[in-house]
C-alpha cells in the first residue's frame, strides 16, 4: 500500500483515486501500465518538500474504477485534465513512467497551455520494440490465459518465483518483482480487461504502434528531459537514444545499474533529477501563436522518417 493518503474523486460518473501531498509549483506523477501510484512511493515524499505532488491512479488501475470505457492515450489525457481542473491546478509539470509517458505526451500535445516541462521516464511511444510479454497482452487469448494463471494457488507459486528471480541480483531480472505485483493485480477480471483494452490502442503482435515521432518538433516550445535505465529489459534503452534525435535540445540521462523503474532504483537521485529540471529550466509559456507556426512549419526532417515510419 502507498505510504501516502489516497483520496478520491468521481469525474464523470467515475472514481478516480489519488494521491496529494505537499505545496509549490505542481508535479504530475503517471505510472505505467498495470501500476498504480504506488510506483512513485519512495519518490513523492522528498519531492512533496518543494512540490505539490499529484499521483493518481489511471482509470482502469489500482484504487480507481475499472469501467468499460475510453482506454486510448487521449482518453487518458482527458481524465487528467479534468482531474487537475477539479483540483484546482492550472499548470503541472508532467513525470510520466513506460506507458505513463505515452499519456504525458498526449497531454502535452492536447494541452500544451496547461504543461510546463515534460519528463519522460523509460517511456512508451519513442520506439516499436516493446517486451514479447506486453506484446502478448494484445491478443485474443490474454484473458482466457491469465485466468487460468491467476487462480489462487497458481498465482502464488508464480508470484514467488518472480520474486525470487527478482532477488538473484542479475541485471535480467531485476524487474521481475514489478512484474510479480503486476502479475497480482491480474486476478481481478476487471484489471485485465482494462489493461487489455490499454495494450490493444498502442501495441500490437509486432510492436509498439503510437508514436510521438511525428509530433516531436513541438517539444521545440517545452522543455524536455528524457531517464531511462541501462538495463531495462522492457523498453529498450535505445529509445532514449530516439528521443534525443527526435528532439535536439532534450537532455537524456540514462542511470547505470537500473532497469525500467529507475525511479524505484534510485529514488535519491530520481529525486535530484526532478528538481534540478524544473530549477534549471523556465516553464513554457504558450502561445498559441508560436504554436500555429510550429504546425504549420511542422514537417520531420528527413534523416529522422526513418525512426518514425519504423514505429
Amino acid at each position: 500500500m502507498s505510504g501516502s493518503d489516497v483520496q478520491f474523486l468521481t469525474i464523470n460518473g467515475h472514481r478516480r483515486a489519488f494521491v496529494r501531498a505537499g505545496s509549490g509549483p505542481a508535479l504530475l506523477l503517471l505510472h505505467g501500465l498495470g501500476c498504480d501510484h504506488t510506483t512513485w512511493d519512495a519518490v513523492i515524499e522528498p519531492l512533496s518538500r518543494r512540490y505539490t505532488v499529484i499521483a493518481p491512479d489511471l482509470l482502469g488501475h489500482g484504487q480507481s474504477d475499472k469501467p468499460r470505457a475510453d482506454y486510448t492515450l487521449g482518453g487518458f489525457a482527458n481524465g487528467m485534465r479534468d482531474l487537475l481542473t477539479v483540483l484546482g491546478i492550472d499548470k503541472v509539470t508532467v513525470v510520466g513512467h513506460s506507458f505513463g509517458g505515452g499519456v504525458a505526451m498526449q497531454f502535452a500535445y492536447q494541452f500544451p497551455e496547461r504543461t510546463e516541462r515534460l519528463m519522460l521516464v523509460a517511456s512508451g511511444g519513442l520506439g516499436p520494440e516493446v517486451t514479447p510479454a506486453i506484446r502478448a497482452i494484445s491478443l485474443p487469448g490474454f484473458h482466457p490465459v491469465m485466468r487460468v494463471l491467476t487462480l489462487p494457488g497458481l498465482r502464488q507459486v508464480g508470484m514467488a518465483g518472480l520474486r525470487a528471480l527478482a532477488g538473484t541480483g542479475m541485471s535480467a531480472t531485476r524487474d521481475l518483482g514489478e512484474v510479480a505485483a503486476i502479475y497480482d493485480t491480474f486476478r481481478d477480471p476487471r484489471a485485465r480487461h482494462a489493461v487489455r483494452h490499454v495494450v490493444k490502442a498502442v501495441v500490437d503482435w509486432q510492436g509498439q504502434v503510437v508514436t510521438m515521432a511525428d509530433r516531436a518538433y513541438l517539444t521545440e516550445a517545452m522543455p524536455l528531459w528524457v531517464v531511462w535505465g541501462r538495463d531495462d529489459k522492457v523498453i529498450p534503452v535505445q529509445h532514449a537514444n530516439h528521443a534525443a534525435e527526435l528532439a535536439p535540445r532534450a537532455r537524456v540521462e540514462v542511470f547505470p545499474d537500473s532497469g525500467h523503474f529507475p525511479h524505484k532504483d534510485h529514488p535519491e537521485r530520481f529525486a535530484r533529477l526532478v528538481q534540478e529540471f524544473t530549477r534549471t529550466t523556465e516553464p513554457a509559456a504558450y502561445s498559441r501563436a508560436r504554436f500555429r507556426a510550429l504546425l504549420k512549419a511542422g514537417a520531420v526532417p528527413d534523416s529522422l522518417r526513418a525512426v518514425s515510419d519504423t514505429a
